[in-house]
Parts: structure tokens; sequence; C-alpha cells
């Protein structure tokens, strides 16, 4: 048996000539590893070490056989503990330099009844047919989470949880690999307790618009049907809404985000309203004031912003279709209405944004309040940013995140941001943005915003089944947040298809669609296999 490799891994990137000492440390942990391993193999060999009501040896310390309490199955030689953990001395490793079939599994006994969580730091070169942490054997059905592609040295945390009914659990992790695919696992711990995400939430702002010019959407079956609908059956329970102030072309100004508003409604949907505070579109770099507010002074821009939010807010009441959540400015990390909102001045800053939260909590107490920043991977930035809020009495519910890896980073980025401004704020984190390429090509005459394979995220091809792996594994990313705090994940305009008229441009008809190769319908307008994930939550 041949050892997998140290990190750094060299899967994702071309690899670095070695160091002479380098090399001495890989040949002397050649010739050790596979003696290791083999004694872990072969010694005091059973099905299985004996069953307990508490997980054990969770950071394989005590190898994967014999008296570990681990029993492996399958090609068995594929399963080792070695050197390298997260903590401690060891972790386990599945990889051989063959195709291969392993699971390696700890079964419980002795539980008590009810909701319980496994949880385990993993990293994966990715490539598998499977890799995956289960929990089976459980009273009910079968659990499991799939090991994202990581980069190198990196480890994620993961969890997923089951119920418990007859006293009896099994902790499993398993490999379904081509050759030279591997996982590593690490700190697993298995409690009482359950996760899961109450937000899965699509951003259909630009649907209506879609409708009026031609677009149609399909079921994954093929059949005919209402976008929104569409996504509902298939497990989306939030609808996102932006809000312009008098956008030129006439859609996502108030009366259409009613109408739409309506619709969500009657599906059961709850509803995000995203305040842009802007005639046309506001990120991170243009948070131009709307037309009709250019003149106003600081004071009259406060004014304007409680009374805009109020009047959207006040009207989705009154037709029955209160917003569950509202996001004061959208992408904010440079501020909102500049100049005046800049983040160089953070005061003026912060009165604004205690105005939207003002208007919005006089509508409805119950309407949670989220501040929204682009950039999710870049944890000190966040940090900086909710700190300055949090010292100008802005009050909120929320800390929502847009997350891109192709320009966010990797997603250990994500998690360490998300668990770290969930702890330190003491709210829910959610991710309001992501979305990912399922091909390269544009089906119009516009350039699409991601449309190279190096723009791609290694791990992720820009296929089907590379979009369906990025939203489960930010999903997953989201669940694994401490203390029930990853609210969800909205995937941004997965309606978005090519339609002539319905391009990005509000002031220009003939505008293109930078985003229909990111949309969740194909270019035959079916629905991809990535909404699916809207239901395994």
């Amino acid at each position: 048996m041949h050892a997998p490799p140290t990190p750094p891994f060299p899967t994702h990137a071309s690899p670095t000539p070695a160091s002479p000492r380098g090399g001495l440390r890989r040949l002397l942990r050649a010739a050790a590893v596979p003696a290791l391993a083999a004694l872990l193999v072969t010694a005091l060999p059973g099905p299985q070490a004996g069953a307990a009501s508490t997980l054990t040896n969770t950071g394989f310390e005590s190898g994967t056989t014999g008296w570990s309490a681990y029993s492996p199955t399958g090609q068995d030689a594929a399963s080792f503990a070695e050197a390298g953990g997260r903590t401690g001395s060891s972790r386990l490793t599945h990889w051989s330099s063959s195709a291969y079939k392993v699971e390696t599994f700890q079964y419980l006994t002795g539980l008590p009844n009810g909701d319980h969580t496994v949880s385990a730091w993993v990293r994966s070169s990715g490539g598998q047919h499977a890799a995956y942490l289960a929990l089976r054997n459980c009273g009910s059905a079968e659990q499991r989470t799939d090991l994202p592609t990581t980069r190198q040295a990196e480890w994620i945390r993961v969890v997923t949880s089951v119920r418990v009914t007859g006293g009896q659990c099994t902790v499993s992790i398993n490999s379904d690999a081509r050759a030279g695919n591997w996982i590593n696992v690490d700190d697993v711990s298995f409690t009482q307790g359950s996760t899961s995400l109450p937000v899965k939430g699509v951003d259909v702002s630009t649907l209506k618009k879609s409708e009026d010019f031609g677009g149609t959407y399909r079921s994954a079956d093929g059949t005919t049907g209402d976008g929104l609908a569409i996504l509902s059956s298939a497990g989306a329970n939030y609808a996102r809404l932006k809000v312009w102030v008098n956008p030129a072309d006439g859609y996502n100004n108030k009366a259409r985000v009613l109408q739409m508003a309506q619709r969500a409604k009657a599906r059961g949907m709850k509803l995000l309203i995203d305040f842009h505070y802007s005639d046309t579109w506001a990120d991170p770099g243009a948070q131009a004031k709307p037309a009709a507010w250019s003149s106003y002074s600081y004071s009259r821009l406060r004014t304007a912003v409680h009374d805009h939010t109020y009047d959207v807010l006040n009207a989705l009441k009154a037709q029955g279709t209160t917003a569950d959540m509202v996001q004061i400015g959208n992408e904010i990390n440079g501020g909102m209405l500049w100049p005046e909102g800049s983040t160089s001045n953070w005061t003026q800053l912060g009165g604004l944004l205690r105005s939207g939260v003002s208007a919005t909590k006089a509508v409805s107490s119950s309407t949670r309040v989220a501040l929204h920043l682009a950039k999710g991977g870049d944890h000190a930035s966040a940090r900086s940013w909710f700190d300055n809020a949090v010292a100008q009495g802005v009050e909120f519910d929320v800390v929502a995140l847009s997350f891109y890896g192709y320009w966010d980073g990797p997603l250990s980025g994500l998690q360490t941001n998300l668990d770290n401004l969930a702890s330190r704020y003491g709210k829910p984190v959610l991710v309001v943005e992501t979305a990912y390429a399922f091909r390269l090509d544009s089906k119009d005459d516009h350039e699409n915003i991601i449309d190279r394979t190096d723009e791609l995220i290694p791990g992720y091809p820009a296929s089907p089944a590379g979009q369906e792996a990025w939203l489960r594994d930010v999903m997953n990313v989201v669940e694994a947040v401490p203390n029930g705090r990853g609210l969800g994940v909205v995937y941004w305009e997965p309606t978005w298809t090519a339609v002539t008229g319905n391009g990005w441009d509000p002031t220009d008809p003939s505008s293109g669609n930078g985003w229909e190769n990111q949309a969740l319908f194909d270019y035959d307008n079916r629905l991809l296999p990535a909404a699916k994930w809207f239901s395994h939550r």
C-alpha cells in the first residue's frame, strides 16, 4: 500500500519543486506509513470493536481497527489512520492507488431516543463517485452529508442529523472512489440535537420582466409552468425581491414588488425584501442615490430612507403579504447613498441604517432586519464593518453575506467568517446570494460574467453536476455553523434566463444578460438538478 499525499496536496495546483529536506521527509514517510497502515489493518482484526453509547477515538489517535472502536468494511486497506491530524497527531484517511469502496464506521447503542447530530472536520480531493458522512441504522431514514472538495490543506466542518428511535445508530464515513482519490477526517463528534436550514431561498427579482418578454420555464420532467411555482415545488421556501426607487424600465419598483409578493405568499413562501436605495444596481462598487434624492441634504436623506422603506413595507402588509425579512441596503461594504452614506463617515451611515431599521420595525416588529455585505470570505473586513455598525447603535437581527467562490475564495473562508460573526454578534447568519455556472458558453450575444475555465473553482466544473455540488456544499457549510445559527442560503437569480428585452441595464432595452449560465434553468428552460437541494434540508 502506498501513502496518500501529504499536505499541501497537489490535487488542485501544479506541484512546486521539493526541497531536499522535503524530499527526505517524503521518502521516510513513504517507507514508514505503509508499514504502520498495514499494522493497523492487521492487528486485532474483527468485524467490529464492540458497541458503546458514546463515540470514542474521535481523533483517530488509536487507529481505525482492533480496540479503536472503528471498523472498516469493503476494501479495508483503503481505510487507515496516519499522521497529520487537524488536531492531535492522527487523522482518518481513505486512499488507494486503484479504484476502491470503503466504509469506516462506529456502532453506538444505549442512546436516548430523539435527534442526534454528527459533526466532523473533513477535506477531500474530490473526483469520487461518492464521499460522505452518514448516520444509518438509527430507526429512521439514513441521513448523509457529502464531503466538499477542498483546496490543499483546508479543513471544513460538516454535519448531519438524524432521529434515533431504537436506541442505536451507526456513524459512518464512506468513499466510493477512483484511483488516487482521497479524504481525510478528524475530530468527529456525536451529540444530541439537530441541525437544519430554515431559509432555502431564491432571488426572483427578474422573473416578472422575463415572463413579460416571453420567458418560459419547465420543470425537471419538461412540463411548462410558472417559474416561481416550479422552484417552490422543488423546496424553495423564501422569495427575495429587490426594490429600486424609480427604475427606468418600471420593474423592481413598489408596484411590481407588490405583485410578486402576492405570488410568493400564495405559494406559501416567505418574503425577503432587498432595498437598494437606488434607481439601479447597488453593490460594493456602486451606491448611487435615486435621481429624485440627488439634491437632498443628509437630514433629508434620512427621512427619505425611512419614508420609502415604510411606504413599501406598509403596502405589503396592507395587502396581506407582510415581509418576513428586510435588507437595509444591498452589499453595503462601502456604505450606501454615496457620498453622504459612505463608510468614510460612519456617523452618517449609521444614521441612514437606523432610519431603515426604524421604519421596518414600525410596520412589523416581527420582521427580521438583515445587514448585507459582499465578499463573504473576508472575515477581517466583515468584522470591522459590523463592529462599526454596532458602535453606531444599528440594531439588526441577521448577518447576511454574498458568497461567490470564484470571487470570494474557498469554502473554508466562508466557514470562518460565518462561525466568527455568528459567535461575535450572537446573530444567525445567512448566505443571501450565491450561484454557480452549469456551462460556460452564452445563449445570447452578451458575454457571460463567468465564461472561462480559469475562473472556475477547482473541483467544481461548469456543468449541471458542478453547479449542484456547489450549492450543496455552500448549504453544508451554513448548516454547520455552531449553535444552530446557520440560517440558510438564497440562490441569486435562478430564473434570469436569456430573454431578449430582459437584460442587465434598466435604461437600455437592448442590453443582454450575462447570467443565464448560472440560472437554475438550462438553455432549454428545464429545471437543473441543483434545485433538488432545496428539499434536502
